[in-house]
């Protein structure tokens, strides 16, 4: 009995980090295409039969492909940086780009921080609904491919303004519902304004570090802590999400360089079929039984 509760375990152990893997995987190839990595990582697992990996799993690994935009744009990150700080001792600074683009971060950011903080426990209980996943992929795929299509495509960054970074913060806070997308949201309201798609890509992707890091960190305390686990949520544990968070950092570096090149010649039209295409079949499948809200 002691031998098959031991085998077991170990069998259990290896699944778990077979599927870290693979979620990490998942991770870092859709976090920053416009089609939700949020949703992917409720939708497969729970198709698989291995249960929500949860809020805190999902935010955790996400740290990895944010690690990977800070390595990819580690040049233009320092630059801000240093000029940002600089602005606020040297009135010479004020006016540069790229300390405007250090407080456009900023500000951009508070929106998803503020929200983030006040709807914790309904991002974490109700948001997760796949009825809720499946309708927000189709509408905002529809809305994404809408702006891409009526988009002036006449702005570059450095064209970027205070008002701009604001409205691009609070449509990238539209994505703590699993479904609309972070990058789909922020590139959905940079076309509106009339951004070019690099452009707007570009500082979707700085837009969403200090988001994403913060939110991993302040998830943490939750990893590996079963009593704070929701019901229907798997509990991985600090190896299999360490795991899942290395994976996604190296799958997620290589997205980043292959998306900018997409974005510069080509429309996020491919997306935006995608979007409507994954989430009809969540809907059907819900319908049909096969996945559990």
């Amino acid at each position: 009995m002691t031998r098959v509760t031991i085998d077991s375990l170990g069998w259990r152990v290896v699944a778990d980090f077979l599927q870290a893997v693979f979620l990490g995987v998942l991770q870092g190839l859709t976090e920053f295409l416009p089609i939700s990595s949020s949703a992917h990582l409720r939708i497969f697992p729970d198709l698989f039969g291995w249960g929500d990996p949860g809020a805190a799993f999902t935010a955790v690994i996400q740290i990895g492909t944010e690690l990977a935009v800070l390595v990819y744009f580690r040049k233009d990150i320092w630059r801000i940086a240093r000029a940002w700080v600089l602005s606020l001792f040297k009135p010479e600074y004020r006016g540069a780009l790229d300390a405007r683009m250090g407080w456009y971060i900023i500000v951009g950011s508070l929106p998803i921080v503020v929200l983030g903080i006040l709807l914790k426990d309904v991002i974490e209980r109700d948001f997760r609904n796949l009825w809720i996943i499946g309708s927000t992929l189709i509408v905002l795929g529809l809305v994404l491919g809408l702006a891409d299509r009526i988009g002036r495509n006449e702005k570059a960054i450095k064209q970027m303004r205070l008002r701009d970074a604001l409205l691009m913060g609070g449509a990238q806070a539209m994505a703590l519902i699993p479904g609309v997308s972070r990058s789909g949201a922020t590139l959905s309201m940079g076309r509106f304004l009339g951004y070019e798609r690099e452009a707007a890509t570009r500082f979707a992707f700085l837009l969403a570090i200090p988001a994403v890091v913060g939110a991993g960190l302040f998830e943490l305390k939750e990893i590996g802590d079963v009593g704070k686990a929701h019901a229907g949520e798997a509990d991985y544990g600090w190896g299999p999400t360490i795991t899942a968070t290395v994976v996604s950092f190296i799958v997620g570096y290589a997205a980043i360089a292959w998306l900018l090149r997409w974005v510069s010649t080509k429309s996020y039209t491919p997306f935006v079929v995608y979007r409507v295409l994954l989430g009809a079949a969540v809907l059907i499948l819900l319908g049909a039984g096969v996945l559990s809200s």
